[in-house]
C-alpha cells in the first residue's frame, strides 16, 4: 500500500517498476510459496475437475475434496475414495478420528478389538451403501471391497494433515509399526510446520 502511494506520488517508472515487483514478490510469497499453491476453498467448486490418483496404489482412485495442505483446511479433511473389488487399504492407525460413509458398494472394516502391544484379531463389520462408519483414535484398522462392484466412500478426518502407522499384520507390535508422512497424496505438498503428535 505504501508502494503504491509512492508510486503515484513520485510517478516515477522507476519507482513504478520497483512498486510493481515489490507487489508481484508478496503476493507470490504470500500465495505461491508453498511447494503447492493454496488458492483457498472456492464456495462451490465442481468434483468432476479435482484431480485424482491411485499413487502407485493399484484398484484405489483417490480425490482431496478439501485438504489442509492442497486448501489450506484447519480442523477437517474431506476425501473421495474408491476401491475395486478385492483392493484394501492398509492395516494402519492414526491419532484422529475417522469416519467413512459408504456412497456405493459393499465390503468390510476390519477393526481392532484389543489395545495391547498389537492390534490382535480384528472384528469384521459388513459395510454397504448408505452406512457409515466410525473409527475411534489410534484403532487399527482396514477397509476391504469384499464385493463384486466398486466401493466408494467419502472419507471425514479431523486433525490434519494425517500422519500414518501401518502394520505387516494384525500381529506386529505398535512399536514396530511404520509410519508414513506425509501419505501419499500429500507429499509433493506438505509444508514444514506440522501439529505434534500425542
Amino acid at each position: 500500500m505504501i508502494a503504491l502511494s509512492v508510486c503515484s506520488a513520485l510517478s516515477s517508472p522507476i519507482v513504478a517498476v520497483f512498486s510493481g515487483a515489490l507487489l508481484l514478490f508478496y503476493f507470490s510469497e504470500t500465495t505461491l510459496g508453498a511447494p503447492c499453491p493454496i488458492h483457498g476453498l472456492p464456495i462451490v467448486r465442481n468434483i468432476s475437475d479435482l484431480p485424482q490418483d491411485n499413487y502407485g496404489r493399484p484398484g484405489l482412485s483417490h480425490m482431496t475434496v478439501a485438504g489442509s495442505v492442497l486448501h489450506g483446511m484447519k480442523e477437517v479433511e474431506i476425501w473421495l475414495q474408491t476401491f475395486a473389488p478385492g483392493s484394501e487399504t492398509p492395516i494402519h492407525r492414526h491419532s484422529c478420528e475417522e469416519v467413512f460413509v459408504v456412497l456405493k458398494g459393499s465390503g468390510t472394516l476390519y477393526l481392532a478389538e484389543t489395545h495391547g502391544n498389537f492390534p490382535g484379531k480384528p472384528v469384521e463389520f459388513p459395510i454397504f451403501a448408505n452406512s457409515t462408519l466410525h473409527i475411534p483414535i489410534n484403532d487399527a484398522h482396514q477397509v476391504k471391497n469384499t464385493g463384486h462392484e466398486d466401493l466408494q466412500v467419502l472419507v471425514i478426518i479431523s486433525r490434519p494433515p494425517i500422519k500414518i502407522f501401518i502394520y505387516e499384520d494384525w500381529f506386529m507390535p505398535h512399536t514396530a509399526a511404520r509410519l508414513k508422512f506425509p501419505y501419499y497424496w500429500d507429499e509433493q505438498c506438505v509444508q514444514e510446520s506440522q501439529k505434534d503428535e500425542l
